[in-house]
């Protein structure tokens, strides 16, 4: 099991399925976590994983970032995130801001409030949540979203150009399909069609866990079929 026991972590979206597991993971590990997230879902996790802070923001507001700014973290693993289908021809405005608000913007913001102090202390590790259909750039049906997400995967990779020199690292996970939810099981996806969310977990963990001299910058995981 990774021991990150020494490690400070915020985790938005602090609620959903796989910030869940997640939590789950990094609290068995030992780490100290600040929760970030919104409303009922976020009062959820709070009563579920100790946590040194707990911060209900709206991250697509950019007042958010003053409040992230006054708390120190290590990692930064940002969940925050949506998905949505349309076709291309009656994609609106709307479908456009909602998908780059929410998978794109949050996470602008949540690097803006963590970054600061990261290189202050010259230490730190941001994560992003990209998507399979980025990675294969290629999402029919999902253009919005595929390039929502693509943007997340490079806009991560250039922090990390970027900033490895001064201590900060950055890393992608790529879930190479659904993630098994009880909401993707309701819209009758069959379990081994899934990624298990626990498993996910776990190697989310792993990374973090990986010295300077042998890190890992993208992260693809599959289902088993």
């Amino acid at each position: 099991m990774a021991n990150l026991g020494s490690s400070t972590i915020m985790l938005t979206g602090a609620g959903g399925a796989l910030a869940t597991a997640i939590a789950q993971e990094l609290d068995d590990a030992g780490a100290q976590m600040v929760l970030v997230g919104r409303g009922e879902s976020l009062a959820r996790a709070a009563d579920r994983f100790p946590a040194t802070e707990v911060l209900d923001l709206d991250l697509r507001d950019p007042s958010s970032i003053e409040a992230l700014r006054k708390v120190k973290v290590d990692t930064l693993i940002h969940t925050v995130g949506t998905w949505a289908m349309q076709d291309a021809q009656k994609a609106t405005e709307d479908d456009y801001n909602a998908m780059f608000d929410a998978n794109m913007r949050t996470l602008f913001h949540a690097v803006q409030g963590v970054l600061p102090n990261m290189l202050r202390q010259k230490d730190g590790l941001i994560m992003g949540v990209s998507a399979g259909q980025a990675a294969r750039l290629s999402g029919p049906k999902a253009a919005l979203y595929t390039a929502s997400k693509a943007a997340v995967a490079s806009y991560v990779l250039s922090l990390h150009d970027e900033l490895k020199g001064k201590g900060v690292r950055g890393m992608v996970l790529y879930p190479m399909g659904a993630i098994d939810t009880p909401a993707n099981r309701d819209a009758g996806m069959s379990w081994d069609s899934m990624i298990d969310p626990r498993g996910l977990a776990k190697s989310v963990a792993h990374a973090l866990t990986r010295p300077d001299r042998a890190h890992i910058t993208e992260i693809k995981v599959y289902p088993d079929t």
